[in-house]
């Protein structure tokens, strides 16, 4: 519920939403009627600036679910990105997806939110990241509190995110570097899985490697398994040699 809003005295539905479609075009509609596979493929709706002495760190990362570039305005952000971009079950990711206005007790109100997320069972996160210190400011409250009730009208989930467990987002930092599939030795795919039986670590699966002269290329290949998710590992702890291994499948 938005904060000192009635919710009757608002038409979430018609409230007006403006996004950049994959043409460039700039299209005005409305949240009610917006189709969400136009959202998926636009780009961001309002020009990223680079500048000098610019305190806020921007920049396009590739991504391996969408295999194009994402902008992002902060390294908060970019952080957001790369666990969207690990996560099997998103399919989708648009960065500054959409300008959302409206007339709310006299006042005008826009919000542009930080990233779009959908995913492999239909479902659509909007996400908005901001500093843990920013997230009691009472005009950020309001905004996000705002945007969480519109949005709920066409079923989407609504996401206030701040960061994570910081072992696990460089954990997933470092297996970015080997989500693409084109530096990868593929022919390899059948050791390595051969080897899994037997050497349940990272270290062990790369010794056990050497007698095939392979094993230099046998670690970017497992990394980006561990990336694209056909191997499992445990990224509550720092990845290393001694790191345990194991196919998704039969994860217990």
């Amino acid at each position: 519920m938005i904060v000192g809003v009635p919710t009757a005295s608002v038409r979430f539905d018609s409230l007006p939403l403006t996004y950049c479609a994959a043409t460039g075009e700039r299209v005005e509609t409305s949240l009610g009627r917006v189709a969400l596979s136009e959202l998926v493929a636009a780009g961001p709706v309002r020009q990223f600036r680079w500048y000098k002495g610019r305190t806020f760190y921007s920049g396009w990362y590739w991504s391996s679910t969408t295999g194009g570039m994402v902008a992002y305005e902060s390294r908060l952000e970019l952080a957001r990105i790369l666990l969207a971009d690990f996560d099997p079950g998103v399919r989708g990711i648009v960065a500054q997806p959409f300008l959302l206005r409206g007339r709310i007790e006299g006042r005008d109100r826009s919000h542009v939110p930080d990233l779009l997320l959908s995913h492999a069972d239909g479902g659509v996160t909007v996400v908005d990241v901001k500093p843990m210190h920013r997230l009691s400011d009472p005009k950020v409250v309001e905004v996000f509190d705002w945007t969480a009730a519109a949005l709920a009208v066409r079923g989407w989930a609504f996401e206030r995110w701040s960061g994570t467990d910081p072992v696990l987002l460089e954990n997933v930092r470092f297996l970015a570097g080997y989500r693409r599939p084109n530096v990868i030795d593929h022919r390899l795919s059948e050791v390595v899985v051969g080897l899994l039986g037997d050497q349940a670590t990272l270290g062990g699966i790369e010794r056990a490697a050497e007698p095939a002269e392979v094993s230099g290329r046998v670690r970017p290949l497992l990394l980006h398994l561990l990336w694209t998710g056909a191997l499992t590992t445990d990224l509550a702890v720092p990845l290393g040699a001694g790191s345990p291994i194991w196919r998704t499948e039969t994860r217990g």
